[in-house]
Order: C-alpha cells, then structure tokens, then sequence
C-alpha cells in the first residue's frame, strides 16, 4: 500500500524563520550595546581611575627607609655604627619558580643551607609583593658575577643597605643592645608607614628604649618600571629623614676599666655623676657580641648564650635582683635617727648574737666573739649586725618601710632602659600579696641587715649611694645625655633628669654617718681600708649577702659549697667624700666579702674618673 504525500507549509516555515532572524538580531544589537555601554564605562565613566591604575603599572612607588642614628659615649667613642652592604634579593611573586630560581643562583653565588633556611623564614615574614634576602654581605668578586648573569633572573636584584656594626661587641652590649629583624609580633604593633622599607628594630638596651629616636623618617620615591618590573628611572624623590644621634654620660674608659676590675667574677657595676645624675659606667659581666644578632643569629649559638650557667644574656645592673646585705646600715642608720627611734651615740651591745624576747633563735653577727658595746658610727664602720637587729627591730617594719623608701628602694629608678625591675622593699602588705602570708618580727630583723626579702638592682645600690652623697636629692639616673640630627649642634636636645629631694630630721646626723661610712675605709677596723687612698677621700660600706641561709647552729664555709651558692660581694662608694663627685654599686657574684672583691672594683672606677682624666694610658 503507497504512503500518503505531505507537503511542506512554506508560510509557516518562512514566519519561523523570520522570528529567529528577528531575535538573533535583537540580540546581537544588546550584545552591542552591552559592549558599548562597557566600553563607555571604561573610556569615560571610569577613565581616570584605570589611567590611575595605568600609570602605578608603570610607576611605582618605593620606600625609602631612613639612616638610623648613631650612638656614641660622651667622648665621640662610636658605639652604634652603620656599615654598607650588599644583599642578594628575590621578590616572590616576580619569580616563576623559586627553586629553579635559586637553584640558578647558588651557581654563581654560595647559598648556604643556612642562608635558605632564613630566606624561608623571612618569606614567611613579610608580603609577597617585598624583596627578601636570599644572601647579605656579598663580597666583590660575588658582586661582580651575578652583575654579569643579572639580565637572566626577574625578580632578582642586588640591593645596598646599611648594616648595624657595635664596635666595641661585649663591653657595651646591654647598654647600647641590639637591632635585629622586625619580626612577626613586630608586625603587630608597628605603623606599617612609618616602616614602610624598614627591615631592621630595636630589640634591647638603648637601641630599643630610643627606637624612634634613633629609627628617623621613611621617604618615597617614584621609580618608572618595563614590563618585568624592572627600574628605568626616577621620576621624583621625597627623601627620608635620618634618625637623631645618641650622645650618652657613659664613658667607656670607664666602662674597660671596671669591666677588667672584676677579673675572673661575674657581676654588675654602675657610677653616676652626682651633678647631672649621668651614668658614667653600667657593666653587666659577662656581656656578649650584639653583632651576632643582626642578621639573625645561628640556632645553636643563641641555644649556648641561653644555657650558660653565667646568663651573659642577662642585663644584671637593671634586672638582676640581689640581697643588698650590709650595704643598707648607712640608710637604716640615718631612718633610725629620723624617726626619733636612735640616736648616734646611742649603744648597744654586740655578744655575737641577737635574740627576739621570749624567743631562742640566735640571729648571728658575721662576728662570732661579738663587737662589744658599740654606738652607731662604730656598727656603721665595723659592720656590726646586732646594732642594725636591734635598731629595725625598734623601729618596727612599717616606719622601716616609710623612711627606706626615699632612698630609691623598692622602685624603679626611672632609668632610660626598657625592662628595669623594682627590687623588694619588704612590708606586710607587699608579702600579703607575694605569699598570701603574714609579716614575723624575725623578718624584720633581718631586713635591718638587707636580707630576707629584702632586694636590690645594682642600678638601685648606687643611685642610693649618690642620694646619701647629696644630703637626700636623688636624680633620675640617665644614660643619654643629649640626641641631635648628625653634625647640626642647633638640633641638639637635651634628656635631663629628673629631681626629687627629701630631708630627714635629724639635724648633723647625715654628717655624721657619712663620717663613719670614711671610717669603713680609712679607720683601723673599716671593712674596706684596703682601698684607702692619698689622693681622695671615700666614704664607702661593704656588704656581702647570702645566697642561700645557713641553718641555726652551722657555719657557712665557702670552700664546702659550689662556686653558684657563695656570697655575693657588695660596696657602694662616693668620694671625694667632702665634695662627692661620683657615686658607685658594685656587686660580684659568688665573690665573698665586699671588702676584698667589690671594693677594689669601686676603687678602679672612681680612679679612672677622679685621677686619669689626664693620665696618657688614655
């Protein structure tokens, strides 16, 4: 059977046909018109903002970090230099692939393990879009090749920069301290523009207390770069503003000198200028060679600095935190005459022990036969202890407190060095909330001796020294003396200290004790009259504090315990003792008696300012 004939409806194929034609043009005229409306907005609406962006393709703007300041002592001796060098630098994200990269590199400059090992550390750090140093300190001849080779490496570029360089490493690395890389937590503090291009801060010692001083202004400038970001010239330039110098009271003759003083011990030692309350010297032995932190210092060598038994690391004349021991009779001698409770030619007597009423416990004078009846210029000059058991005792720990305070104990001394510690004026209160424990009589006692809880810095020993050599005006104590802009005196500005003077009652008592503190080194039974002198006179005390307490009934024999639990060695010293010029702390460790170890050390520092001023060895 045939199969029926259909015949195609052309009318209806041709208004089809027609609709599409129609909606496909109606399209691509909105495409157009979406496209011109596009390009509108990008030629006109949005001109100049992608000429803007254009432009910064083309222009770049970099930072220009600031020369940092200088810091030198008060005799032009540079302490804080900066060194130029030269850095091999990779700037990430210009770099196709790192390793390759620097697998190129290694051929022509050494890379160390090391040097990896920082450059991934560092990435870490900072943005991708900043240069990081893959090597520093290139030499000539490594500079010479990679200039050569430089075409063939995008994102690589030898940069110069200046290094800080600490001349003189040991003997001033607490004071003048270090700058290091900034670091992440840096990060989270500083001004981003203010650093902008800046790798380096402050970490310790003045170089962090005066960091922006020392930091100065980051400029800009505009650098037209090609296509691979490479410079091609400099269309303007905002210089930036170097940092301001530091001219400091220290001496660093002075500074050698009690360094070498203490020979084989460890300690700290400090002098203040009595008439602008300048330090003259701060040691803290050992030190260490701030250069080694620079530019980030080996793993293993920061790991020994940290596990040495000697702590070179520690800054003891502002942190380390000592018994004051005999040291503090001159003071409790002059509270005890203030607050009515002695007077100087009052007596007590010494049998070698001093006991509470009702009580057994010997608390035990380092003299075992005892001093016999002594007034208070004699237990002053002799350092006996029951005078100053009894003397506390009587006047009871709270007017201890009150009249010990003036002196600077139990506070900071407002020192111009971030990290300073307070010490320990002991009261009832401060042990309520140390210990959550009472106050003993006991404890008074011995605090009348600067033991127990009783603790000073070395900072604090001789700014107390100078406020007794001053009749009770104490100065801030102060390392910097003025900052300026380099080689400009019109921009000099002084950092002056602050005064503060209190009087105690108690008419020519102070003339008195400064007396008897002449007769610890010039009288027959002085503690120190191994360091008298023709040239000046010293009035000084000698103290020497337990490291650990010898129970009831025993002796403490230094050749029986380790070098780490002998008795510190003390002295504090002013001098002339007419017309004091120079007061001085000293503590060695582990020393034994003030009178043998810290006093000679005193001596040598106040010689070095008092009588070699002039001498040629300088």
């Amino acid at each position: 059977m045939s199969q029926p004939t259909t015949f195609k409806n052309y009318q209806r194929e041709s208004r089809l046909f027609t609709s599409r034609i129609i909606a496909s043009t109606v399209i691509v005229a909105l495409m157009v018109l979406l496209l011109l409306g596009h390009m509108y907005r990008l030629q006109v609406l949005e001109h100049e903002k992608y000429r803007t962006d254009s432009r910064e393709n083309r222009v770049k703007l970099r930072p220009l970090p600031p020369t940092r300041g200088l810091i030198y002592d008060r005799n032009g001796v540079l302490l804080a230099d900066n060194r130029l060098t030269f850095s091999l630098e990779i700037t990430p994200y210009q770099v196709k692939n790192l390793e390759e990269t620097i697998a190129r590199i290694s051929k022509i400059v050494t890379i160390s393990e090391k040097d990896r090992q920082r450059f991934n550390r560092l990435r870490r750090q900072y943005r991708r879009f900043d240069s990081v140093p893959i090597r520093i300190n290139l030499s000539d001849e490594e500079l010479a090749r990679f200039a050569i080779e430089s075409h063939l490496f995008q994102g690589v570029d030898i940069n110069a920069f200046p290094v800080r360089e600490y001349p003189l490493k040991e003997l001033t690395s607490h004071v003048v301290g270090y700058v290091a890389r900034i670091s992440e937590r840096d990060l989270m503090t500083l001004n981003e523009s203010e650093y902008s291009g800046s790798t380096h801060i402050g970490k310790t010692g003045l170089e962090q207390s005066y960091e922006q001083v020392l930091h100065g202004k980051v400029g800009v400038q505009q650098v037209e770069v090609n296509a691979a970001g490479r410079p091609i010239r400099v269309l303007s330039r905002n210089p930036p503003q170097s940092g301001r110098n530091l001219y400091l009271n220290l001496d660093t003759r002075i500074q050698e000198t009690a360094m070498a003083a203490f020979g084989e011990h460890n300690g700290s030692a400090v002098a203040i200028d009595l008439a602008t309350g300048g330090i003259l010297t701060m040691v803290s032995k050992p030190g260490f060679d701030p250069n080694l932190f620079v530019d980030g210092i080996a793993h293993d060598i920061y790991q020994a600095l940290l596990k040495s038994p000697d702590k070179p690391l520690y800054d003891r004349a502002i942190k380390g935190q000592y018994p004051p021991g005999s040291t503090v009779k001159p003071f409790v001698a002059w509270a005890g005459l203030s607050s009515g409770v002695a007077q100087f030619s009052g007596r007590t007597y010494c049998r070698g022990y001093y006991t509470l009423a009702g009580q057994s416990h010997q608390y035990r004078c380092w003299k075992k036969s005892g001093h016999g009846s002594v007034d208070m210029g004699v237990a002053i000059t002799q350092s006996c202890d029951v005078f100053f058991y009894d003397l506390a005792q009587r006047m009871g720990i709270e007017r201890f407190g009150k009249f010990m305070s003036p002196f600077g104990f139990g506070q900071k001394t407002g020192v111009d060095l971030v990290g300073e510690r307070s010490g320990v004026l002991p009261s009832p209160e401060w042990k309520r909330g140390a210990f959550g424990q009472v106050w003993y009589p006991g404890e008074t006692v011995i605090s009348g001796i600067g033991q127990g809880f009783f603790l000073v810095t070395p900072l604090q020993l001789a700014t107390s020294a100078a406020t007794m050599a001053t009749g009770g005006i104490r100065k801030t104590p102060r390392l910097v003396a003025h900052t300026q802009l380099a080689d400009d005196e019109k921009t000099r500005t002084p950092v002056p200290a602050e005064t503060f003077q209190f009087k105690m009652s108690a008419g020519k008592g102070h003339d008195q004790i400064v007396d008897a503190m002449t007769m610890v080194v010039e009288g027959a039974g002085g503690t120190a009259r191994r360091i008298a002198s023709d040239a000046y006179r010293i009035a000084g005390k000698t103290g020497t504090a337990q490291v650990f307490t010898v129970k009831q009934g025993q002796r403490y024999d230094e050749d029986k315990v380790s070098k780490y639990m002998r008795d510190h060695a003390l002295f504090i010293a002013f001098a002339p003792a007419d017309k004091p010029r120079i007061a001085v702390g000293v503590i060695a460790e582990n020393a034994g008696h003030g009178g043998s170890v810290a006093a000679p050390i005193a001596k040598e520092i106040m010689d070095a300012y008092l009588l070699w001023g002039n001498d040629d060895r300088w």
